[in-house]
Order: C-alpha cells, then structure tokens, then sequence
C-alpha cells in the first residue's frame, strides 16, 4: 500500500495490488472473468467527495472504452468514463448509499465492474500500475499545495479566493 501523508491537507492511500485509470482516478481490480472500478482516495479528495450518483446506462448493457456510465455529483457534475468496453454491472450498495463511495473507496464503495468480450487480462494490462498514476498525481493541486491551504498556492488562486471571502451576497 502506497500512502501519500500530506495531499490537499489529508493522508491518502493507494493500493499497489490493483492498476489504475489516471485519467479519472479510477482504480481497477481483475475479479475473475470482470474489472472492478472504483475512484481512488486522491481522486476523492480533489473533487471533495461524491454526494449523489447515477448510472447512465442499463445494467448488463454493452459498452465502448471511454464511455460514460455514471453521472457524479461533487462539488461539480462528474461524468465517469469507463477504461475498458464490455459488459456493464453497477454496484446497488453505492447506488443506495452514495456516502459509501467516500467511506470506503476501495472496499465496499466501488462504482461498476465491466466484463470484457475479449480477455479479460489484456483489458487489465491497459491500465497503469499504483507507481505511474501516483507520477500523474504530481502535477495535481494535491501534491502542489499539501497542507490543503484553503485558496490553493498560486498567488491568482489566492486572489480569487480572498474575492469571494470578500464578497457580499
């Protein structure tokens, strides 16, 4: 298990037995002939938790790689895109309890698994592994501004948030 100490203000950890889709922060696991996708802590925390979900699509539908599938409220509205094409199954525990994603991303609160037509193990191999999406996590507002300072660390992030403190609405 990877752990990141101080990203966005918050410990964070990253599994090393699963691959990983750093594009939405979707973490993968092989269950037999399926995938099983979940977001990861760091993605979580960067978008300030899930509060609602939806599913797009029908259960047991057929998908195409980089499809949306769920439909996210955040602090914005997320569309989540499927890494891999198959066969679409939701899991009914998030579905009911949306909380469930953000208490336990990599438990109980995972998203869908996809069962790919072809194998499974090569649509596996098409995610990353733990070491590389933790690369592209550099580049995110959580490794820049680790102490989670309200506002982020750029002076024009810091202006407009002072502005909006500022404001009287």
């Amino acid at each position: 298990m990877a752990v990141i100490k101080k990203f966005l203000g918050k410990t964070v950890e990253i599994p090393e037995d699963r691959n990983y889709c750093s594009k939405q922060g979707l973490w993968g696991k092989q269950e037999n002939r399926t995938i099983m996708f979940g977001l990861t802590q760091p993605a979580l925390v960067l978008m300030g938790g899930i509060k609602d979900v939806d599913w797009l699509l029908e259960e047991g539908q057929t998908v195409q790689a980089n499809e949306s599938v769920a439909f996210a409220i955040t602090g914005k509205i997320l569309y989540i895109d499927t890494p891999v094409a198959g066969e679409v199954h939701y899991n009914k525990i998030t579905a009911k309890n949306p909380s469930q994603i953000n208490a336990d991303p990599y438990g109980q609160g995972w998203l869908f698994m996809i069962k790919p037509g072809g194998d499974v193990a090569t649509a596996y191999r098409s995610l990353v592994l733990a070491e590389s999406y933790i690369e592209t996590l550099r580049n995110t507002e959580g490794f820049k501004n680790p102490e989670g300072i309200k506002g982020g660390v750029s002076g024009i992030c810091k202006a407009v948030y002072s502005g909006i403190g500022q404001q009287k609405i």
